[in-house]
């Protein structure tokens, strides 16, 4: 058997077509009815000429749909394209061209969003509306549910494991770039991460009768998880359009036969997640750091303390990635419930390390153990030595993405050999501790990290600059206690010029998304810079850190 998504979940409905794969509110779907239904997207999908490497945009919420959707292009051989669903009309643009999508599976809410940008996108061949209530079918779509009940199944197709899975990402990029990894060493990577949790997929007498499955992809697939009697059922609380939502809430789990529970509703609700969580028996919980984890620790603490508490003992683990999730929270977290807190230190250039924590074992914050074929060296290429207290650069081995879409000059500047041996330097440097584990210090570069989404400082400043009363202006992350940081803006006024904060912001709100406005501004009379012009973040971080603390 090829290694390759959907052929892996087309052995899966095989063997387990009457277990639950996909729930969404009061909408479950078997194994069975998620190929079905993602095989008959793939006719439609191929109808419109989609076919080997073709790219499609999923411009959508949590929900049975987004995944699948996902499917049907694993299907066809062609390559998903997250979008994220906060963009504005330049931004989106932006990303479908550049992914060179050829189809968009959208939300139906965003169906004004589509109709402005479709003559834009002349590539792509059919938008695809999910019906959410809030709009009318365009005349220029067609309906999901539809094209499941118009078109026939496709037949199944030999793929191979060198087609590409890509995964838009901010990172260190600037503009979101496509990061591409082949389905062979993804699926595998994904597995193997599947197995180091102790996820259990199918018994292991039901893979053993599965035609073709190749039992030796990963050593101990079949691990038994007792406490859940072998089913994985995976909530992802964060966006499934981000990588830490996809991959560690959606992909591992459906990858060893699981069930994956989705809330549509944007922004998180700790109390509806976590009568999800009790609802479904869910015991894997997937969040982003602190801006998820203290909502819930508070909502777990107010309905104890009113008597009526959460039974939240089906979850086994809860996996945060993207931010810092912080000890203390931690601890809140496991004063409820025994489980294990996986705190994973990557991005979607690679993983490098991480953390667990147990009631036997707390873990302290930023500190994390390597993983395998991870190292840290300095800006001079020189590995950093344990306990030395110099700062290095992350670099790991192992499952290194083949580069950036369409982006050579960036792929070789983080995808590079050490000692002949190929890594990925994300731009994340850390101190190596005496006992060989890692304290992480953040990005080299000026990314501001809020809430798990990527913001960077000249994009937002360009939109402040185009207010006609502002004369210059640099942005900074400042540390907050809920997002990790908060976006602030420093502002200088043109002559005799003058503007309101709140309007300021509300004016950048048309030309950003949400997350990236600016909270607060700090008027200044003169923006600081080097003599060539140059950003002087220094002066900026200081700045606002004075007068903000």
């Amino acid at each position: 058997m090829e290694t390759h998504f959907a052929t892996l979940w087309e052995n899966i409905s095989d063997v387990i077509p009457d277990r639950k794969a996909l729930i969404c509110g009061n909408i479950e779907r078997t194994w069975r009815e998620y190929d079905d239904r993602a095989a008959r997207l793939a006719t439609l999908l191929s109808k419109n000429g989609l076919g080997d490497d073709s790219k499609v945009g999923l411009y959508l919420h949590n929900s049975n749909e987004y995944l699948e959707a996902q499917y049907s292009i694993f299907k066809i051989k062609g390559v998903p394209i997250n979008v994220n669903y906060r963009y504005k009309e330049d931004e989106l643009v932006y990303l479908l061209d550049n992914a060179d999508a050829e189809a968009v599976f959208y939300q139906g809410c965003y169906a004004s969003q589509i109709e402005s940008i479709k003559e834009k996108l002349p590539k792509v061949k059919v938008f695809i509306q999910v019906n959410d209530g809030t709009a009318e079918l365009p005349e220029f779509s067609v309906d999901f549910e539809d094209s499941i009940s118009n078109n026939d199944p496709m037949e199944r197709q030999e793929r191979s494991g060198e087609n590409i899975y890509m995964l838009y990402t901010g990172g260190t990029t600037g503009m979101p770039k496509g990061v591409m990894y082949n389905h062979e060493g993804f699926v595998s990577g994904m597995l193997k991460t599947g197995t180091a949790w102790g996820l259990l997929p199918i018994a292991p007498e039901e893979l053993e009768n599965t035609t073709g499955f190749d039992l030796d992809i990963v050593p101990g697939l079949v691990k038994n998880l007792e406490e859940s009697n072998g089913l994985i059922v995976s909530l992802p609380a964060c966006p499934l359009m981000h990588g830490t939502g996809m991959w560690l809430g959606a992909l591992i789990p459906l990858s060893v036969g699981g069930t994956v529970v989705t809330i549509p509703q944007l922004g998180l609700d700790p109390d509806l997640l976590l009568k999800e969580t009790e609802n479904h028996k869910v015991n894997n919980l997937v969040i982003v750091g602190d801006a998820f984890a203290k909502p819930i620790r508070d909502s777990l603490d107010k309905a104890k303390g009113e008597g009526n508490p959460y039974d939240i003992s089906s979850v086994n683990m809860m996996i945060s990635s993207g931010v810092m999730w912080s000890s203390e929270v931690k601890e809140g977290l496991l004063a409820h419930h025994e489980m294990l807190l996986v705190d994973a230190m990557g991005s979607t250039e690679g993983g490098m390390g991480g953390s667990i924590a147990s009631r036997e074992n707390p873990a302290q914050t930023a500190k994390f153990t390597l993983n395998p074929g991870v190292i840290v060296i300095t800006d001079e290429g020189k590995l950093v030595e344990p306990g030395s207290g110099e700062m290095g650069l992350i670099g790991t081995s192992g499952l290194v993405p083949k580069g950036y879409y369409k982006d050579a000059k960036k792929s070789a500047e983080t995808f590079k050999e050490v000692d002949g041996v190929r890594y990925s330097f994300p731009g994340d440097y850390a101190l190596v501790e005496a006992d060989g584990s890692i304290t992480l210090l953040g990005r080299g570069s000026n990314c501001i990290n809020t809430a798990g989404e990527k913001v960077y400082p000249e994009e937002v400043e360009e939109a402040v600059k185009r207010h006609p009363d502002i004369y210059d202006c640099l942005v900074v992350g400042v540390e907050d206690d809920r997002f990790g940081q908060r976006v602030v803006a420093l502002a200088s006024f043109k002559e005799d010029n003058i503007v309101e904060e709140a309007d300021l912001i509300s004016f950048t709100r048309e030309h950003l998304a949400g997350y990236k406005l600016p909270k607060q501004v700090l008027f200044v009379d003169e923006v600081m810079r080097a003599p060539n012009g140059k950003a002087n973040y220094k002066w900026a971080k200081q700045r606002a850190d004075e007068e903000l603390s």
